[in-house]
């Protein structure tokens, strides 16, 4: 199978799942949402969290600057990076949205354990294995979107495709 055929593979996997409608209900409950990921996740969350404050009238955020991504690895350690940034900013109010394509991201895993134990609203996106680390963890996410893929790529654009889904739904309204 080549990467286009994976993608269209995944894309209808959104369809045939009810997760879309789960983080659907979620993103319309929640105005302040906050978008973690790691790498090409990272500029997707960058991304999104963009368009959902410009497009979707919501207080979005991601944990993209340079010099706090830093600052925070550097006083916490790259696995616990994500958690303090989830202490500092967000609450029983902010919809936290976790991205990890293999789902064993050390931070994003933290990052879940965090939202578990303070009962932070939270869902997550992740490919690779079913039964990853992230996924395992994640007990009480409002939704949890898998792909059943191993290519960083097709993880990534589709898991981009389901976040920027709802962007559209909104300008459809207006």
């Amino acid at each position: 199978m080549n990467f286009f055929d994976d993608c269209i593979k995944a894309i209808d996997s959104i369809l045939e799942e009810d997760e879309y409608d789960k983080y659907y209900d979620a993103f319309n409950k929640y105005e302040k949402i906050i978008v973690l990921g790691n790498g090409g996740s990272n500029s997707l969350a960058s991304h999104i969290a963009q368009d959902y404050t410009k497009r979707a009238d919501k207080r979005a955020m991601s944990f993209s600057d340079p010099s706090m991504l830093t600052c925070y690895m550097n006083d916490y350690g790259v696995e616990n990076s994500y958690m303090e940034f989830l202490k500092d900013y967000a609450d029983l109010e902010t919809l936290v949205i976790l991205v990890s394509s293999s789902g064993n991201s050390a931070n994003i895993v933290k990052a879940t354990e965090y939202c578990e134990a303070m009962s932070i609203p939270y869902g997550v996106l992740t490919a690779f294995d079913p039964d990853n680390k992230v996924r395992t963890l994640a007990k009480n996410a409002l939704f949890s979107y898998y792909i059943d893929t191993h290519v960083y790529g097709v993880a990534e654009c589709v898991h981009q495709i389901f976040l920027h889904a709802i962007v559209e739904h909104y300008e459809e309204e207006e």
